[in-house]
């Protein structure tokens, strides 16, 4: 009886979250900005109580990774024989724009689109191990100690476990947002892989993230606070990949695809090394099937709707306006929040 009243009250409570964000979205449909925001925010409290997450372990990993990672270290450690071109990262955060630029990649006959794939965090995950000395995990220092010939098995390990997701193009995409972690180990393993960087303007992106309830994961996504403070972790992170891997990873914003969409189309299949087809323009009738947040906004032509949809909320993003350092925002939009 406790255990079937205590499952009944989880049931409960994920049928209340679900319907504060549906709430919140028909509110803002309705252009009721300060109900939608409040039913937001309560969907978001709710959720953010039955989660584990620490803004401050995930500073502690990111920093982690930044100070393995240094261009001495990488340049020692040697890359993997491995030379297969065949994927193509999509990664950076959700609702930063991904989606679309994997439907543009998938609309060109050489490149298959799949999913956002798991392959590349189950490996981190299981070079992870745990060291009994230091309570904390091996993962990424116990790259140094991986063998050539090691790191050119992994990389055929991810081509050939992958391969179930491809149909019959030489290219594929990898959309997992959070393998922006782990771009050191791929390109340890797979040095000939393209890797993109798909950005949104941070207010448009950080919003977004606060509004969508997500199937699964993305545990830092339940408050403005903890989206500002990964937000920051993430920029900063990817400014160090730049330095220590320069030229390899291609930064798309998404605001310059609205903007130009075939300047940055050929820019991106240019960066790819190859042709330009046009189908790539008119991705909207590419027909796939997409499973993400952003799959109805893919299926039409280019479009502004999505920006500056966090104007109406302007004065409730003061916290996380301070979270991402005013260095990353428009001057404009500041003296709007404040």
């Amino acid at each position: 009886d406790r255990f079937c009243t205590a499952m009944i009250s989880i049931f409960e409570e994920i049928e209340k979250i679900q319907l504060l964000f549906a709430l919140g979205k028909a509110y803002e449909g309705l252009k009721d900005y300060k109900t939608s925001f409040t039913k937001y925010k309560e969907g978001n409290w709710l959720k953010r109580k039955s989660i584990k997450y620490s803004s401050q372990e995930n500073t502690d990993t990111i920093n982690k990774i930044i100070n393995f990672f240094s261009k001495e270290a990488v340049s020692k450690i040697k890359k993997s024989k491995c030379l297969k071109n065949d994927p193509i990262f999509i990664l950076g955060l959700p609702r930063s724009g991904s989606t679309l630029i994997e439907q543009i990649l998938a609309s060109h006959s050489q490149i298959d689109g799949t999913l956002e794939l798991p392959n590349i965090l189950s490996m981190a995950h299981g070079l992870r191990g745990h060291d009994r000395l230091s309570n904390e995990g091996k993962y990424p220092s116990v790259l140094k100690s991986l063998t050539k010939d090691q790191r050119k098995e992994m990389g055929l390990e991810y081509i050939t476990d992958t391969f179930i997701h491809r149909d019959k193009a030489p290219r594929f995409t990898d959309k997992m947002p959070n393998n922006f972690r782990h771009i050191g180990l791929i390109h340890l393993i797979l040095p000939n892989a393209k890797i993109i960087d798909a950005r949104r303007y941070p207010l448009d992106c950080c919003f977004s993230i606060y509004k969508q309830l997500f199937a699964q994961g993305q545990e830092f996504s339940y408050g403005l606070e903890e989206i500002g403070n990964y937000y920051r972790n993430y920029i900063d992170l990817m400014d160090h990949w730049n330095r220590v891997l320069p030229g390899k990873i291609l930064k798309v914003n998404n605001e310059d695809i609205i903007n130009d969409l075939e300047g940055q189309v050929k820019r991106i299949i240019d960066y790819l090394e190859l042709p330009f087809e046009k189908e790539c323009i008119s991705f909207y009738n590419t027909k796939r099937s997409v499973r993400t947040a952003s799959s109805e906004q893919v299926r039409k032509p280019i479009n502004k709707d999505g920006v500056e949809r966090w104007k109406p909320y302007s004065k409730k993003l003061k916290l996380l306006v301070d979270c991402l350092g005013e260095e990353l925002l428009k001057p404009e939009d500041i003296a709007l929040i404040n």
